[in-house]
């Protein structure tokens, strides 16, 4: 599956070099990769971000090395209509189509079994990390496809197949970026139009602490994210090149490919042993910790 896409991406283009680019969440962890990578690239990035000052950061760090390469614009991506005025802005910007989009914004939430998650918690995870990925490629794929050049990344979990317990909401949100991400590639086939979808596992952001996780479970992610996860700067360096691969999927990480392939393989048995696991983890009854929408994100 994976094999394929690299086979199929050996007449590389540099589609992320010299991009007019939108970043969502670029106010901090992978979006802020992602945005001064691509400014590296020689491209030019609009940083988008429900944070303005954290957006306003992104740039500044940008404005070192790359000066007038970065804009910020503040966009809570789960409002439509902001996602809309982010696409007016670029178009004025730029002066002509955009021709990168990542839709990075999102959230973390974990910590409790289906039937205590509670349906306010679940509106806030689905209408960031979902809908605002769905608004992104609603709003912009019109456009790439018009030029008939260009590409999308949205950045998923490896939550999305791994389907780990007490992550339900999370797990579902990025379960949806995966499918519309596949369906949206399959969509643009022979556009000239790529599509990326990203599936990381563990990264150095500060989701674990922003996110609306249960304290036990808040301390476990960041302790995992300290001592296994990927540096945010790598994870979009790997992304931006495997989209410059016409690579569909990017699992940058080996735990991810291994999860992936036990899933597949041993579906029963891999059920049976995240339930153990589950299960002889220490229960978290407390509340969640966080609950302010952050807008960089981790995997699993």
């Amino acid at each position: 599956m994976f094999g394929l896409d690299r086979l199929a991406g050996l007449g590389r283009s540099r589609r992320t070099h010299g991009a007019r680019a939108v970043v969502t969440g670029a106010g901090s962890g992978i979006g802020r990769a992602f945005a001064l990578e691509i400014a590296a690239r020689g491209g030019q990035v609009i940083c988008a971000d429900i944070d303005e000052a954290r957006a306003d950061e992104t740039v500044a760090l940008i404005d070192r090395t790359h000066p007038a390469a970065a804009h910020a614009f503040r966009c809570d991506v789960a409002r439509r209509d902001d996602v809309q005025l982010l696409a007016r802005f670029a178009d004025t910007l730029f002066e002509r189509p955009v021709s990168l989009v990542i839709n990075n914004a999102g959230v973390g939430i974990g910590g409790k079994p289906v039937g205590r998650i509670g349906f306010d918690d679940w509106q806030w995870a689905l209408d960031i990390n979902l809908w605002g990925v769905v608004h992104g490629c609603e709003v912009f794929a019109p456009r790439l496809r018009a030029t008939g050049r260009g590409g999308i990344i949205n950045v998923a979990s490896a939550a999305g197949f791994a389907a780990a317990p007490s992550m339900a909401a999370y797990n579902v949100s990025k379960a949806g970026v995966l499918s519309l991400s596949e369906t949206m590639a399959a969509e643009l086939s022979g556009t000239g139009v790529a599509v990326t979808v990203l599936c990381p596992t563990f990264v150095r952001t500060n989701v674990a602490r922003d996110g609306r996780i249960t304290k036990e479970s808040a301390q476990l992610a960041d302790f995992l994210m300290r001592w296994t996860g990927f540096s945010p700067e790598h994870v979009a360096r790997t992304a931006l090149d495997a989209h410059d691969r016409g690579q569909l999927y990017v699992l940058p990480q080996l735990d991810a490919h291994v999860v992936w392939l036990l899933k597949r393989y041993f579906p029963t048995r891999y059920t049976y042993v995240l339930g153990l696991l589950d299960r002889l983890l220490p229960q978290d009854d407390s509340t969640t910790t966080g609950g302010t929408p952050v807008t960089d994100k981790t995997g699993v």
